[in-house]
């Protein structure tokens, strides 16, 4: 009778190392996958704090992605008007233009503010840090990556200087 002993004895060690390899394994996967969800996690929080909100998102209650027909009730009846662009005057300092696309929504509004008069703070427009220009002018523009826009504050040089204020939707 052949002596199964040692042939018993072998299998119960190459399956207990087996086993054991296997836990470890599972052991530092889970660990590293616990890591790598921290990590994550981190990242999707550093994100977020990154993620700004426009200051300046409409102009008296228009905003971009409206149809031109909620735009014009807001603004009632524009000097020029088309399927493309509409051309307001509110003053002798203030007017607009709205720029629509072939889904006659708003993707541009502009205004222009003669003498900078009515025209917002550009602090509450595109935040601090506007860039000043060796001929007096100055501007600044803001990317929103999140809500595929930017906004820009430009003030012209010269006696009589005009401040623009553009919201633009990105393709």
């Amino acid at each position: 009778m052949l002596d199964t002993k040692p042939k018993f004895h072998a299998l119960v060690v190459k399956t207990s190392c087996f086993v054991v390899c296997v836990l470890l394994v599972l052991v530092w996967g889970t660990k590293g996958n616990a890591q790598n969800q921290t990590n994550k996690s981190q990242i999707v929080k550093a994100h977020t704090v990154e993620v700004q909100q426009p200051l300046y998102r409409e102009y008296r209650g228009v905003r971009l992605g409206m149809t031109a027909e909620e735009a014009r009730a807001k603004l009632g009846a524009p000097v020029l008007k088309s399927d493309e662009q509409d051309f307001y005057v509110f003053s002798e300092n203030e007017t607009a233009q709205l720029a629509y696309n072939s889904d006659r929504k708003v993707v541009t509004i502009s205004t222009d503010y003669t003498g900078g008069v009515g025209a917002p703070d550009y602090r509450t427009v595109v935040g601090a840090g506007l860039q000043e220009r060796p001929d007096g002018s100055s501007y600044k523009s803001v990317l929103y990556d999140a809500e595929l826009m930017f906004v820009s504050y430009n003030k012209s040089a010269g006696s009589v200087p005009v401040v623009t204020i553009t919201l633009q939707r990105m393709k």
